[in-house]
C-alpha cells in the first residue's frame, strides 16, 4: 500500500517534509499540499488544494501532515478526527491548552487512535539509545537530567511565553518520554536577560517519583543551533548530544526522516505512532505551568485522568 500523504502548510517544516517523504520515505508519495500562500503551496511540485478542509476530506487522501501555523492546528486536526483520516500535526497539538483537550475528548470519543505529534527527539538516534541505556538499567534509577535547548536567534515576533511554550516543549516531551513518567511542578528562573524577552530561562522540572531535570533555553545564543542532554543515575551517566549547526533542520534530518517513516508504516499498519495526542496536551499544559512560573516561583502541575485510549 502507498500511503498518499496531503500536507497543509508548505512553509519552511511542511516543504522539507514534502521533500523527505518524497525522496527517503519508502511507501508514501506526496498526493496535494494547501497552503495560505498559493505560490508557496505551487512550489512543491504537486496538485495544489486551496481549500485545505478539501484536502482533508479528498478520497485520494490517506494520511494528513499538519505543519500549518499554530492557531490552526486544532480545527484542521479536528477535521481529520471528523473524516477519519490518520494525521502527524507538528507541535503544538492546539495553540491553547482548552484546543488541545478538545481534540483529546475527541479521538477518546472516537475510541481509536489517528493523531500522532510531532516530537521528533524521540526518533533521534542518540536519544533513542540514551533511552534504551535507561531502560536496561546499567544506570541504575535516574536521579537527574540535564538538558541544553539553544538556537540561534529567535524571529522579532517571538515572545517571552514562547520560549517555554514554544521551545521547550520538546524538554518537556523528552523528560516524560525518558522516564515514562508524568511532571509534577515546574521552576523557572530568569538569569540577567540578554534581549527582550526572557532569554535565556533555566526550567527545573520535578517528576512524580523525583527526579530533577533541569534545562537552559536560549533561543538567542548567536553561536548555533545546540540541543543535548546528560542523564546522571545512581551508577553512571549517558548522554545524547550531537553537532552544533545552522539551525534544527540540519540536526534533526535523521530523527524527521525516521518520525516519518514510522509514521507511514503506522498509516499501513491501521495504528498511530509516536507521540499521542494525550501527550501533547500534557507538553501543552506543562508549557503553561512554565509560563505561569516565570517570576512567580514553583507551579504544581495537575492534570485530569488520562483517557483509557492512551493507557
Amino acid at each position: 500500500m502507498t500511503v498518499r500523504v496531503g500536507i497543509i502548510g508548505t512553509g519552511v517544516m511542511g516543504a522539507d517534509h514534502a521533500i523527505t517523504l518524497r525522496d527517503l520515505v519508502p511507501g508514501a508519495t506526496v498526493e496535494a499540499v494547501s497552503d495560505v500562500d498559493p505560490s508557496r503551496a505551487a512550489s512543491v511540485g504537486v496538485r495544489v488544494v486551496t481549500d485545505p478542509l478539501a484536502l482533508i476530506e479528498d478520497s485520494d487522501i490517506d494520511a494528513v501532515l499538519i505543519a500549518s501555523s499554530d492557531a490552526t492546528h486544532e480545527q484542521f486536526v479536528l477535521a481529520c478526527l471528523a473524516a477519519g483520516k490518520p494525521a502527524l500535526c507538528e507541535k503544538p497539538l492546539a495553540a491553547e491548552v482548552a484546543g488541545c483537550q478538545r481534540i483529546v475528548a475527541a479521538e477518546a470519543d472516537l475510541g481509536r487512535r489517528l493523531l500522532s505529534v510531532g516530537f521528533m527527539r524521540r526518533y533521534d538516534p542518540g536519544y533513542v539509545a540514551l533511552k534504551h541505556t535507561l531502560d536496561a538499567g546499567d544506570l541504575g534509577a535516574p536521579l537527574l537530567l540535564h538538558c541544553v535547548h539553544r538556537n540561534v536567534s529567535a524571529p522579532d515576533w517571538f515572545t517571552s511565553d514562547m520560549v517555554i511554550t514554544n521551545s521547550a516543549s520538546h524538554e518537556i516531551d523528552t523528560t516524560r518520554w525518558l522516564f515514562g513518567d508524568e511532571i509534577a511542578a515546574v521552576t523557572v528562573h530568569e538569569p540577567r536577560r540578554s534581549a527582550a524577552l526572557a532569554d535565556p530561562v533555566l526550567l527545573v522540572f520535578e517528576t512524580v517519583p523525583g527526579v530533577l531535570v533541569d534545562a537552559e533555553v536560549f533561543v538567542n545564543a548567536r553561536y548555533g543551533y545546540d540541543v543535548r542532554c546528560e542523564l546522571v543515575g545512581e551508577r553512571g551517566l549517558a548522554s545524547a548530544s550531537g553537532p552544533v549547526t545552522a539551525d534544527w533542520r540540519d540536526r534533526f534530518a535523521e530523527a524527521y526522516r525516521l518520525e516519518l517513516t514510522d509514521w507511514v508504516d503506522g498509516v499501513q499498519a491501521g495504528e498511530a505512532r509516536g507521540a499521542s495526542a494525550w501527550d501533547g496536551y500534557v507538553a501543552s499544559a506543562v508549557a503553561r505551568a512554565g509560563v505561569a512560573a516565570l517570576g512567580a516561583g514553583r507551579i504544581a502541575v495537575e492534570l485530569p485522568a488520562k483517557p483509557a485510549l492512551y493507557k
